[in-house]
């Protein structure tokens, strides 16, 4: 397909799709007024939602069913092999240190994320240079997961000692400590961590914006009550910011952590997975892509929802305890 084709296609489609759905609302709209009024009233929230209703079924819900089928089956989806894949996958070293990295993932890309947020949200709230303060760390948001892999990848790059560092970080370290480089991506004491460390740098923008659009939103009159009553920049904030930052928090630690289990891009594009590095996404791809076993892949895509099912959960569980 040609550039044009394709930018012709995509402004067909940025402008067909409203004036479709218009239409079909107009047109629902002229056959409820054929309708007795109480029976519209009845038809019309089933007959608006209809065409979400079709697109999730569609996008979301076919696709899930499908993938569940496909992981009953052997490699070719020619055979059925019940749980096969699943007993696999879990006995099988590959999976079990994916997911222990994971579970590196999860706590520290969550955990870092919503403490850096936090801590830029509430100190760019006390300056007069605010914005620029928050634009220097949302910045790296506007840049690819891809594209910022490959700026770290730069960053991290290790030659042996005796020979001049091209990589930013060994150039400093070498430079001012003297001390021998460090084969960030490769040895395995750090390049989980250094890996995490890009995830952070490249959400953290995201958790500091939506973190001080809430904090914003806290009662000015109970700040200057509480600091009439003598409390001081702690207890303020523990007692009074922290409460009305709480179901924000929560919203963002659920999306970090979705992210967290999802990450893919800078573990293949920095290690492949190499290391010590895997990750369940990156099991994902070589299981389908490289593999070709499809019955695997659909395996491992099913754990990965399963594992996302807990943090929903959570997260609803603590938005209703909030709103009581």
């Amino acid at each position: 397909m040609s550039t044009s084709t394709a930018v012709a296609l995509a402004a067909a489609v940025t402008v067909g799709a409203p004036l479709v759905v218009l239409g079909y609302l107009a047109a629902v709209e002229r056959l409820l007024a054929l309708l007795p009024v109480a029976a519209g009233s009845r038809a019309r929230p089933w007959a608006w939602l209809l065409p979400p209703l079709a697109l999730i079924a569609i996008f979301l819900v076919y696709p899930l069913i499908n993938t569940i089928a496909l992981s009953l089956e052997d490699a070719t989806s020619s055979r059925w092999v019940g749980l096969a894949n699943y007993r696999a996958m879990l006995a099988g070293d590959e999976l079990r240190d994916a997911l222990r990295n994971n579970v590196l993932w999860l706590l520290l890309l969550t955990g870092g994320c919503l403490a850096v947020g936090l801590l830029i949200a509430v100190l760019a709230d006390r300056v007069r240079y605010e914005i620029a303060a928050k634009s220097v760390v949302v910045l790296p948001t506007a840049v690819s997961f891809v594209a910022g892999a490959v700026i770290w990848k730069f960053m991290y790059d290790y030659q042996a000692p005796g020979f001049p560092q091209t990589g930013t970080l060994n150039a400093v370290l070498t430079g001012v400590t003297g001390a021998d480089p460090v084969p960030w991506l490769v040895d395995t004491h750090t390049n989980n961590a250094a890996l995490i460390a890009v995830g952070v740098w490249m959400t953290t923008g995201f958790a500091t914006v939506v973190i001080s659009a809430a904090l914003k939103q806290v009662p000015v009159e109970q700040l200057e009550a509480a600091r009439l009553d003598g409390a001081g920049a702690w207890p303020v904030f523990r007692y009074v910011v922290l409460p009305h930052l709480r179901p924000t928090l929560v919203v963002v630690a659920t999306l970090l952590a979705i992210g967290a289990l999802k990450a893919f891009d800078a573990v293949y594009v920095m290690t492949n997975g190499n290391y010590g590095t895997d990750v369940i996404a990156n099991v994902l791809y070589r299981q389908l892509f490289v593999n070709s076993d499809y019955g695997r892949a659909s395996a491992v895509a099913v754990l990965l929802a399963v594992l996302v099912l807990p943090v929903l959960l959570l997260n609803i569980r603590a938005l209703r305890r909030e709103e009581g």
